[in-house]
């Protein structure tokens, strides 16, 4: 760059470049962050928390750090995601639907039919750039600890996609006491720190130590006068449900009445805070048992099982509450918008329920009831506490039915409304606008540095929290979803949906999700018009999003065995295999020569 003095270095070109560009950025952008200095920005990610999992959403679960932000923000009781972890982080990530992102279904879930199609890569393409990407070339710090679940290929890992310093853990899940995976799926755990291959402490324990992670990276560059955006990606509660003792017996006794019980309180408490709307029905889901039917001892066993689900998220919540009290001792908390949602509803699948998974899981792990949450120890939901979970909501984690896809979202912070709720319909491709708008930086529109890549496709959110309109998607727009052969599509207060069979029957069904939020009355009949033009708009969408019809047969937990199979079994034995069958000839060889040997009788 020439001056009339002479020339001026790239760097320092491009840091004046910045001092003047950012402040026009924020004033162009016309809302309340432009009045002072750019907020960090803290995004706070759970993993399969069903809606009514937090205290503010009807949650006995004590959250008061997270209910905290709620009283400081507002809380949006229709927001959806995907269905399953990656694809509602690739969205998360990029603001650009998981089929045109690289992340059109899990890698663990897969057909092997469709690995490698266009949108079907199980990990971000190239096509896209990142939230954490646009943030640091504005001039953010950007961080993240914990679990990443887009691909750990070069080009995938965090410093390649924006992150200035990270530590992940980068598939879908692993023990949350030590180093070891959590389903026979995975050769190992893959951490990474720097994008280098690390190790975690003896006395890991996975929340505490993505928050310690966290704050030691805010504190790195503490001082220097630039924001910093820091993404926190608990594990909690993927499974396997584990959680300090002293969390867990907290709950003793507090489930003693069953999931049918604790679905319908929470679904009181809902309607009492205002997130559902009074008398909202709500369907009894057909997977879930009869508690009554259960001996004494299963109830037991079963009650513990959820006290170790509560003691994981409380836990959570506590670290969350050292991170804030970090910021406010800092004197950063003032200046921080902090964003906390779940990845998808309440994971209700139980390992325990196939053969494979029940022989390993018996050689790998302790599942007795005095030990379920510490080390060692495995614990799982189950699709009956999973219910309670989503609870008012129809499904679970996997499937498209509320309980899979309306998920908690707070967003709490300065320059916004304290203690309100959003009704609206919002979506996790909103996220990616809305924390741009906040740092004051332009969206991209399909062009980012000279190079194409994907449009953003959500709305910013900001109006919302502002108090300055009740919705930002028109009645009239259509929003498509399909994950693994669960598909849907919003229109204004309405949604089509279809549900994998087992949880699902397969089918095509309307609701009106603002009036009936548990999708328990079918309006095909009484609205055919409607039904029929929304079949048509998600035609569209799979069309436009090159979505692929699902094998007939699929299964998703069968899918995930098949796959493990495939990717770790196959290359075991490929390893192995020659070893092991040049030991068993020669274990032969050796027997046939000794019984030649042996004199005759």
């Amino acid at each position: 760059m020439r001056t009339p003095g002479g020339v001026i270095s790239r760097p320092i070109a491009k840091g004046l470049l910045l001092t003047v560009a950012i402040p026009l950025l924020v004033f162009a952008s016309g809302h309340v962050f432009a009045e002072t200095k750019r907020p960090n920005i803290v995004l706070l990610l759970a993993d399969d928390w069903g809606f009514s999992d937090v205290g503010a959403y009807g949650s006995e679960i004590s959250t008061p750090h997270i209910d905290a932000l709620a009283a400081n923000g507002v809380r949006f009781s229709n927001f959806h995601v995907a269905a399953s972890c990656s694809p509602t982080r690739s969205m998360l990530m990029t603001g650009v639907d998981n089929h045109r992102n690289g992340v059109g279904d899990m890698p663990e879930s897969i057909p092997q039919s469709h690995i490698g199609k266009p949108g079907y890569l199980g990990v971000l393409d190239t096509n896209v750039v990142t939230v954490a990407s646009m943030l640091r070339d504005s001039g953010y710090h950007t961080y993240i600890s914990g679990k990443w679940h887009l691909g750990k290929e070069a080009h995938n890992l965090p410093g390649a996609r924006g992150f200035e310093r990270s530590f992940i853990q980068a598939d879908s899940g692993s023990d949350n006491w030590e180093d070891r995976v959590y389903l026979d799926i995975k050769d190992k755990v893959y951490w990474f720190e720097q994008d280098k291959t690390a190790t975690i402490p003896k006395d890991f324990y996975s929340s505490t130590y993505y928050v310690d992670k966290a704050i030691q990276y805010i504190q790195s560059n503490q001082g220097d006068g630039k924001p910093f955006f820091s993404y926190v990606a608990f594990q909690a509660n993927h499974i396997p449900l584990q959680a300090p003792k002293s969390f867990v017996d907290k709950y003793k006794g507090v489930y003693k009445n069953g999931w049918t019980a604790l679905r319908n309180s929470r679904r009181e408490r809902a309607i009492a805070l205002g997130l559902i709307p009074q008398g909202a029905p709500m369907v009894t889901m057909s997977t879930t048992t009869d508690w009554d039917a259960l001996t004494s001892d299963e109830k037991a066993y079963q009650s513990r099982r959820m006290e170790v689900y509560a003691g994981m998220a409380n836990a959570m919540d506590h670290e969350v509450g050292r991170l804030v009290s970090h910021l406010k001792s800092t004197g950063q908390y003032d200046n921080t918008v902090f964003v906390f949602m779940s990845d998808n509803g309440a994971e209700a699948s139980d390992p325990y329920a196939t053969l494979s998974g029940r022989l390993w899981l018996d050689w790998k792990y302790n599942r007795d009831l005095d030990r379920l949450g510490s080390k060692g120890a495995y614990a799982v939901l189950g699709p009956s506490w999973g219910s309670a979970a989503a609870s008012p909501l129809n499904t679970y984690k996997f499937y498209g039915g509320e309980g899979g896809l309306r998920v908690p979202l707070v967003i709490s912070g300065k320059g916004m409304q304290q203690n309100q709720i959003s009704k609206a319909f919002t979506h996790v491709n909103d996220i990616v606008p809305t924390l741009l708008a906040m740092a004051g930086v332009t969206p991209h529109t399909g062009t980012y540095q000279g190079h194409p890549v994907e449009p953003l496709t959500g709305s910013n959110l900001l109006p919302l929290l502002q108090g300055k309109a009740q919705q930002v998607h028109p009645d009239e727009q259509p929003i498509g979803y399909e994950l693994s052969g669960s598909s849907a599509l919003f229109k204004g207060d309405y949604k089509l949906v279809r549900v994998l069979r087992g949880v699902g029957d397969g089918q095509w069904h309307l609701y009106n999700i603002q009036s009936d939020p548990g999708e328990t009355k079918d309006l095909q009949a009484t609205m055919p018009a409607r039904f029929d033009v929304m079949r048509a708009d998600y035609a569209a969408y799979a069309k436009a999003n090159q979505v692929l019809d699902m094998p007939a047969d699929y299964d998703p937990i069968r899918q995930v065995q098949i796959n493990a199979l495939v990717n770790v079994y196959v290359p075991r034995f490929k390893s192995y295999g020659p070893a092991i069958l040049a030991g068993l000839s020669l274990f032969a060889c050796a027997g046939w020569l000794m019984r030649r040997r042996r004199p005759a009788a």
